[in-house]
């Protein structure tokens, strides 16, 4: 079992919860960790980037004189690249660079994840989380009171408006329900944050039925 420290608005520990590995998968799978990031981060790439080629440029196709007798260097049609105006010798195309795993894959990637960061002592449980109406200053005392002002992913369990707007001002600090959070979010991010609420329904595996 790992212990999951729960962390107070004082920053104090005034508890502990168990994480069985098991429910994560048993291990962390490092491969399957990197093709998931690859993926991502492939799939945010936009392949729109075009140039004109030779074939794409409007002009005549005839060479421009003939090629001995005029003194002149050989010369091609008005299209060529090495004049001005002419189309690109390796001309880029719409590349579509998207990669596709299964729901299967992604899952056992996103508890690989956290079950890393459950191992190197990155994940916590914050209590006292909650908001009347945004607060950003509050967020900021929370978070800082945990440990993790910056590089910081809240896993929450419900959407909270109040919650999301008191922390999306602060930079490096994501918010998202469990069920949205992925491999890329957990490794991304220096520390992982879950409500106790958040934190009960990955140990039920409630989660895993929303996750992508």
């Amino acid at each position: 079992m790992i212990e999951i420290p729960i962390i107070d608005a004082a920053g104090k520990q005034v508890g502990s919860e168990r994480l069985d590995p098991d429910l994560l998968g048993g291990r962390v799978r490092y491969s399957l960790l990197k093709q998931a990031i690859v993926a991502y981060r492939n799939n945010l790439r936009v392949g729109t980037v075009q140039t004109k080629s030779r074939a794409d440029v409007h002009g005549a196709s005839k060479k421009l004189y003939r090629q001995k007798g005029t003194g002149r260097a050989r010369a091609g049609n008005l299209r060529t690249p090495v004049r001005v105006g002419g189309g690109h010798a390796f001309a880029k195309k719409n590349r579509d660079f998207s990669q596709k795993l299964n729901r299967k894959s992604r899952r056992l990637a996103r508890d690989s994840a956290i079950l890393a960061k459950a191992l190197s002592g990155s994940a916590k449980i914050l209590k006292d989380m909650v908001f009347e109406k945004p607060q950003t200053k509050k967020m900021v005392g929370l978070l800082s009171a945990a440990g993790s002002p910056q590089g910081v992913l809240v896993a929450i369990d419900a959407p909270n408006e109040n919650l999301v707007k008191s922390g999306r001002n602060l930079p490096k600090v994501d918010i998202k329900l469990m069920g949205d959070v992925n491999a890329y979010d957990v490794l991304r991010a220096r520390s992982l944050v879950f409500t106790p609420e958040s934190f009960a329904a990955l140990s039920s595996g409630l989660s895993a039925a929303k996750s992508e």
